[in-house]
Formats: C-alpha cells, sequence, structure tokens
C-alpha cells in the first residue's frame, strides 16, 4: 500500500503556521472566556433581581458561551498532540468533539427558555425595565468585544463554534435591551418572554448547523465542499487508470481532509506513474493531501461501490 503526502516543505510551512494561529487563537479565547464568565454571573444574579426571563435567558446563553469558550480551549490544547500508538491519526477531531457537545449544550438552553417563555407568558410577572435595560447594555458592549476577539482567532470549526454562541449572545442581549425598555416606557411585561422566544429560534436556527456539521465530520460523511463522484471521475481520468473502487474520503479534522482508495491499472509498471499523477490531481485540484493508493489488478470484489466510468473497449491514452 503505498501513502502518499505533499513534499515536505509544505507540511513544514504549513504546521508552522498551524502553531502560529492555534497560540493567537488560545490567548484570545482565554481573554473572550473570562470576560463571558464574570459577566454571566452578573447577568443571572441582575436578572433574577429584575424578574426578568430575557435577561436571564441571556446569562444562560452567556454561561453556554463560557462553556464553549472552555471547550475550544481545551479542544485546541489536545488537538495538538502528536499521534501516538493508540491515536495513529493524533488528536485534531477533539476540536470537533468540542463543537458537538457546544451545539447539544446550546440545545439544551433553547428547551429551557421556551418553557420558562410559556409560564411566564400564562402567569405574568413584575419587570424592572430600567435595570434590565442597563445590565443588557453592559451585555451588549461585552459581548461585541468577545465576537470581536474571536472574529480574529483561528478559522477552525470550534473557534466557529464559539463564535455562533457569542452571536447569539448578541441577539439576547438585544432582545432583553428592547424588552427592557418596552416594559419601563409602556409597561407591558409579555414582551419580556416573547422576545425570549424569538431568541430562541435564532440560536436554534444556528445550532442546528453546527450540529449538522459536527455530525458529518464524526460519521465520516464525505466533506460537504467536494463531491465523491466528481473526485471518483477525475481520478478515473487519468491515464493508465482503469477504475477505481473502495474509495473514501472523510475529515480527519474540521479542515483536513483524507482520501483512500483502490486503483485498477492494466500494467504494474505504470504505477509509479500513475500514483504521481494521481497525487497531483488530487492535491493541486481538490486540495487533499493525506492520500492512501493501492493498485488493483483483479476485479473488485462484490458489493464494493465501484467507479469505472471507462468505457469497455475505450481506448486510454498511452502513459509517457
Amino acid at each position: 500500500m503505498s501513502r502518499v503526502q505533499s513534499p515536505s516543505e509544505k507540511h513544514s510551512h504549513h504546521h508552522g503556521h498551524d502553531h502560529h494561529d492555534h497560540g493567537a487563537s488560545g490567548r484570545l479565547l482565554l481573554i473572550a472566556l473570562a470576560a463571558t464568565a464574570v459577566f454571566a454571573l452578573v447577568e443571572a444574579l441582575a436578572g433574577y433581581w429584575a424578574h426578568s426571563l430575557a435577561l436571564m435567558s441571556d446569562a444562560g446563553h452567556m454561561v453556554t458561551d463560557a462553556a464553549a469558550l472552555g471547550l475550544g480551549l481545551v479542544a485546541q490544547i489536545v488537538s495538538r498532540r502528536p499521534p501516538s500508538q493508540r491515536a495513529s491519526y493524533g488528536y485534531a477531531r477533539a476540536e470537533v468533539i468540542g463543537a458537538f457537545v457546544n451545539a447539544l449544550a446550546m440545545l439544551a438552553v433553547v428547551v429551557w427558555i421556551a418553557v420558562e417563555a410559556v409560564q411566564r407568558l400564562l402567569a405574568p410577572q413584575p419587570v424592572a425595565g430600567q435595570t434590565v435595560m442597563l445590565v443588557a447594555a453592559l451585555g451588549l458592549a461585552i459581548n461585541l468585544v468577545v465576537a470581536w476577539l474571536l472574529s480574529r482567532a483561528a478559522n477552525n470549526l470550534n473557534t466557529r463554534a464559539a463564535l455562533l454562541h457569542v452571536m447569539g449572545d448578541l441577539l439576547g442581549s438585544v432582545a432583553a435591551l428592547v424588552a427592557g425598555a418596552v416594559v419601563f416606557f409602556t409597561g407591558w411585561t409579555p414582551i419580556d418572554p416573547l422576545l425570549s422566544l424569538v431568541v430562541a429560534v435564532l440560536i436554534l436556527q444556528s445550532t442546528w448547523s453546527l450540529l449538522r456539521q459536527t455530525t458529518q465530520v464524526l460519521m465520516e460523511a464525505v466533506p460537504g465542499h467536494l463531491s465523491y463522484d466528481e473526485i471518483g471521475r477525475a481520478m478515473t481520468s487519468q491515464a493508465g487508470v482503469q477504475g477505481v473502487h473502495d474509495l473514501h474520503i472523510w475529515h480527519m479534522s474540521s479542515d483536513r481532509v483524507a482520501l483512500s482508495a483502490h486503483i485498477t491499472i492494466a500494467n504494474a509498471g505504470d504505477w509509479p506513474r500513475v500514483l504521481a499523477g494521481l497525487q497531483r490531481l488530487l492535491d493541486q485540484r481538490f486540495g487533499i493531501d493525506h492520500v492512501t493508493l493501492q493498485p488493483s489488478w483483479s476485479p473488485p470484489p462484490k458489493g464494493t461501490r465501484v467507479i469505472p466510468l471507462t468505457v469497455v473497449g475505450e481506448q486510454k491514452p498511452p502513459l509517457h
């Protein structure tokens, strides 16, 4: 079995950037975590005192933000561990697991907000509008700073998950601010739980997208930006290739893709050139640099997905 990888110079350059990006994003995540955790406590106490569900739901969201940022930090540390005998691929997928847990936590928060909002609509409670306005405005400012910090962090799946939390929390702060203003100026308290429900729906939409994305990675589905059939056709179009079977394409981490396949060839002597051509194709056209290819001369076993795409009798161009 032949394992094809990019030139060492490319990997050395790539990993140098990785270490720099991870270090910078780690510091930004730590700052964001501290700001979020401290203000979540302040907002929770103020929401309880002011009887504001919009404020308390925003505080609950900020708690999950802090958890998301904490998981992001842990995942970044773990994902940098080198491969071992027990984990031959390394630990890069730790960030995907962290993002998946974050998404599940957000779903729980959405359910809590919805249940509490319905109870508040059935049995309205007085809300201290001025307090809600002041605390929500401060929360909005902190969330803007945290969102700006995260937008500068490394663009990996777990950082995007944390940013999604904070963007949802921005909406929560805006909703709490509006709710406090409406209650303060009009005295209409149902606006508080109603705006909490609106925020819950918005959070659910972004969370569901993240959950779907992380599930695809964990289930080793073909990455969404790649086409299985297109890659198979491109591989079979190479001179010397008669067919492709046992083709597998999956995420090693959120931003690195791996591929393995059996390549049917007519002449064993052609394999070095076929291998080099497929390496260039997959790396340059599809950005896949972790490739494992095996030459094959016998027909593929029954039940295997085959991509022959070579018409019987069709003459392939000779190798030069």
